[in-house]
């Protein structure tokens, strides 16, 4: 006789659980090239996470499921899978940031180029941190942080029981604001560099007033700007790894470690 394949409710259940959780962090973790892949490849990826985590799915008692409680269950997961990505995406948000800071005061924003995400005009200087930042994303490990948290909440926080309440929105607004303030920490030196050639090329041109340095300033800004660029890009791999730090133990938190 062939054989035949069957799932029980339960594995079925558990099965569309761990999805929405999953699908939830596919939605914002920023995965280089993710934005420009075809629709199908997020849904390859949330497939291909969920089969990996099959020794931690929940078996949920299928006689006591009914379809309310099942999309309630499933709008549960995806928000806690939400909440999750859109933890991470605030990685590389300081990145972004100081990059178009810095880009604004040194004129890198005249010069646009083709965004391979989005297919946009967009600044240099963006493109070329956002490209870092998606080699961080993989180089320093965050890929497998992704994957822990989502396996460690599985066997700590209980199928369809994941509601957003005060202690969630209190800590996005925290990693907001480090995001916020990892962009002003990056950003101020070079800002504050490019502030003082200004004040400089000002007092000369008060001094001799027939010195055109008009022109000269915007070439000594970018130039200025470049060379600390180079010198402080070592710090910002540094920076991402601090920050990611603090926000993976801030995530293994809220899910009871």
């Amino acid at each position: 006789m062939p054989a035949e394949l069957s799932i029980s409710l339960s594995t079925l259940y558990g099965f569309l659980f761990v999805l929405a959780r999953v699908s939830g962090v596919a939605v914002f973790v920023p995965m280089p090239g993710m934005t420009s892949a075809p629709e199908a490849t997020r849904v390859v990826l949330a497939l291909a996470l969920t089969l990996t985590l099959i020794n931690v799915w929940p078996a949920p008692n299928a006689n006591e499921i009914s379809l309310g409680s099942l999309a309630g269950g499933v709008a549960a997961e995806l928000s806690f899978g939400l909440m999750v990505g859109v933890a991470v995406s605030f990685l590389f948000e300081g990145l972004q940031m100081a990059a178009q800071m810095i880009g604004l005061q040194a004129g890198y924003s005249f010069a646009s180029t083709i965004d391979p995400s989005t297919q946009a005009d967009s600044g240099i200087l963006q493109v070329l941190t956002q490209l870092a930042a998606g080699s961080f994303f993989f180089a320093l490990g965050f890929d497998r942080e992704v994957i822990r948290i989502l396996a460690y909440s599985l066997s700590k926080v209980p199928a369809a029981s994941y509601f957003t309440g005060a202690s969630v929105t209190s800590t996005i607004i925290q990693l907001g604001s480090v995001a916020f303030i990892t962009g002003l920490r990056l950003a101020m030196p070079v800002v504050a560099l490019l502030l003082l050639v200004d004040i400089s090329f000002a007092i000369l041109g008060k001094v001799h007033s027939q010195l055109q340095l008009l022109s000269l300033s915007f070439s000594a800004k970018m130039l200025a700007g470049l060379a600390l660029l180079a010198t402080g890009f070592a710090m910002f791999p540094i920076m991402a790894q601090k920050t990611a730090g603090h926000t993976f133990e801030m995530l293994f938190k809220l899910v009871g470690r």
